[in-house]
């Protein structure tokens, strides 16, 4: 029996089917055993952080934690068997701490990635295993690792129901977040009028709760950091408004003056400030600020449309990116290299070129080929 036949690997998240699961993974371990085969199960967290980031920390002890939990469980399935524990091998591992993933499609390669770097072809999936918060991907997930030539299984273990998900919330922080923020937002529109406004607004907080509470937040609300990024929030929105007064004005004179000569070009640029959130809050950022319009976000690359030098000049600088960083990791990771000094910056279209030129770090490729991809990913680390 081979290796990638006696070897499972167990993509690992908390849930309420995860101990189950683990259950399940070891009975079938403990049933090739008793076939003469020598099992391995490796538990994996596949990391939705970039252990660069500050603030990774955290997240990093929360996954190790975990890991001890699960090796916990094993452990005491093993010792209830009547074989030794030794007999199977137990591994745990954090994957792909080093970069943003946002897509199943990111995390079903890392996983097979690590699959095949232990020779392992077979995979078990907790049926209530979620990729990124708690909004669970798992159909997507699955489909994506069954293109990996791996054999995915999902753990046949008991689901509960979905009858109690109006009052049972996997993560009260985020439900009464978001309750509480619109809730607020409501009386700030109303004007905080009277009783009626009142009673509307906390039945227009529950409904968008509940509507919204599996993706509302890229993390759960903590009541020490939620504060400070709301605070950096605050800061960077002067900011903002200061870049879109100064767009406006170098706009404008584009506009008035005939003399000036507009440069549209189509950009390629790689950020690093997270998924979810944190792009979303960059890419409307570069929208808002005249001159700019994001085209369309592709994981960490955004298109960008740029109409004059002045805000090409700006994108490639990276002053946004390092605002959004600020905001959502604090002053530490504010201290970034820009997108023009990683390399990561590309002009998709040149109208004045004739055929694709490289400039510096700048590329300017009609076809939109990649700029030594593996400078790119130098510059990540």
């Amino acid at each position: 029996m081979t290796a990638s036949e006696a070897g499972v690997v167990v993509p690992v998240k908390r849930s309420v089917t995860l101990r189950q699961t683990v259950g399940y993974v070891i009975q079938r371990a403990l049933d090739r055993l008793a076939d003469g085969e020598e099992p391995v199960v490796h538990f994996v967290v596949i990391a939705s952080w970039r252990a660069d980031d500050p603030g990774s920390t955290a997240d990093r002890r929360q996954a190790d934690d975990l890991l001890e939990q699960v090796e916990t469980w094993a452990q005491f399935d093993l010792d209830e068997s009547d074989v030794d524990p030794d007999s199977i091998t137990i591994e745990t591992a954090v994957i792909g701490d080093d970069d943003y993933h946002f897509s199943p499609t990111d995390y079903a390669d890392l996983l097979a990635e690590y699959a095949v770097s232990h020779g392992i072809t077979n995979v078990v999936v907790d049926p209530e295993y979620s990729l990124v918060g708690h909004t669970t991907l798992l159909q997507p997930f699955e489909f994506e690792l069954q293109q990996r030539d791996l054999a995915v299984e999902e753990a046949p273990v008991d689901r509960p129901t979905r009858r109690g998900q109006l009052v049972r919330r996997d993560s009260p922080a985020r439900f009464l977040a978001l309750f509480g923020g619109s809730f607020l937002f409501y009386q700030i529109l109303g004007g905080f009028s009277g009783l009626f406004d009142i009673v509307t607004g906390l039945a227009t907080a529950l409904v968008v709760a509940v509507a919204l509470d599996n993706v509302s937040f890229y993390r759960d609300p903590t009541l020490t950091e939620s504060p400070k990024r709301l605070a950096r929030g605050l800061i960077y929105a002067p900011y903002l408004l200061y870049e879109i007064l100064v767009s406006n004005l170098v706009v404008a004179r584009v506009i008035l003056d005939p003399r000036s000569k507009i440069d549209p070009r189509l950009t390629r640029v790689r950020f690093f400030v997270g998924s979810g959130l944190p792009l979303t809050t960059l890419a409307n950022s570069i929208t808002l600020t005249p001159g700019t319009l994001t085209v369309k976000a592709d994981n960490q690359q955004l298109y960008v449309h740029s109409l004059v030098p002045f805000a090409r000049d700006g994108l490639f600088d990276g002053a946004l990116e390092r605002w959004v960083r600020f905001v959502f990791y604090g002053r530490e990771a504010a201290r970034f290299p820009s997108p023009r000094d990683r390399g990561d910056t590309e002009i998709l279209q040149d109208p004045d070129a004739d055929e694709p030129t490289t400039n510096g770090p700048e590329t300017v490729a009609d076809g939109g080929v990649d700029p030594n991809p593996a400078d790119s990913q130098e510059a990540d680390q």
